[in-house]
């Protein structure tokens, strides 16, 4: 079976890819840029730029199964309109090809009107790419805890370098974190279970944590110790500048990652785990490995 990978130089794809070809895949990733690239063996290389539906000609020929590992933040400003062009293109390129199936990471959030822009902007990509010629099969995950996180990298670096912290709400909201590698076994499995095509689903490890809780065990787990004082006039917003100060996440991808924390992001719908059987990573061991 023929894989093609779009966002295969991304934090996931670079898990994701080396997992197929271990399955047996043929692997092709999609990048802007080939030369800056050093694929794994066995894995071809195609260039096409997501933001040019000319360059995504003849992209799809041959290929069975696509994923869709792609996101703006950090590359636009605006980047949910960033996001609606190259949902497009995929789609339009799609068309050209005979793809059976795609496969979308995307993110978890009640479907309420206060869902931040960047959990809005996963919805509409799923909404655009659900009108392809294929199954889509959506995978939807809150903080995916590895060492390359850019959510994940906040949470350590917090709990790295502030022994004492005046935090705002959010910090008491649920979250269900899940290990990188958990979300590429949901990935990969998905291509085993039939029933999954065409389907939405939420994916979570173990553990159901505030975020102030993954960053105290974070901390616990570095040798760290940390405290916290809630503040409520403390908003997200102002929060966000504070974040700046302490982390090395770029803004454009901190701010939309820390406006959307007071949206519960918790699985509510855990029929996955019935389709797709694998053993879940606890937060402590999936930290253990991030920080490996």
């Amino acid at each position: 079976m023929t894989v093609l990978v779009a966002g295969a130089t991304g934090f996931v794809g670079r898990h994701l890819v080396p997992a197929l070809v271990e399955r047996g895949e043929e692997v092709v990733a999609m990048t802007r840029d080939a030369s800056t690239y050093d694929p794994p063996e066995g894995v071809s290389v195609v260039e096409g730029d997501l933001n040019d539906r000319e360059s995504l000609q003849g992209i799809f020929e041959g290929v069975d199964v696509a994923y869709y590992l792609v996101h703006s933040m950090g590359e636009s400003e605006d980047f949910m309109a960033h996001d609606r062009v190259t949902a497009r293109n995929f789609v339009s390129a799609a068309r050209e090809g005979d793809p059976s199936r795609v496969v979308y990471l995307s993110g978890l959030g009640g479907e309420r009107v206060t869902l931040s822009d960047h959990l809005k902007s996963r919805r509409e990509v799923e909404y655009i790419l659900g009108t392809g010629p294929y199954d889509l099969t959506v995978l939807r995950a809150a903080i995916v805890v590895g060492g390359d996180s850019a959510s994940f990298r906040m949470v350590r670096q917090l709990s790295e370098r502030l022994p004492l912290m005046i935090t705002p709400r959010w910090v008491g909201t649920d979250c269900q974190p899940i290990a990188i590698d958990d979300v590429v076994a949901y990935l990969v499995g998905v291509l085993d279970a039939p029933e999954t095509a065409g389907k939405t689903f939420e994916i979570g490890g173990p553990d159901v944590l505030t975020y102030g809780e993954m960053v105290i065990r974070t901390g616990d787990l570095l040798g760290k110790q940390s405290t916290m004082i809630p503040v409520p006039v403390l908003t997200p917003k102002l929060s966000a500048y504070w974040v700046d100060l302490v982390t090395d996440v770029p803004k454009e991808v901190a701010h939309p990652l820390i406006l959307g924390l007071k949206t519960r992001t918790v699985v509510e719908d855990d029929r996955i785990r019935s389709l797709v059987p694998i053993e879940l990573t606890s937060f402590d061991d999936a930290v253990r490995r991030a920080i490996a």
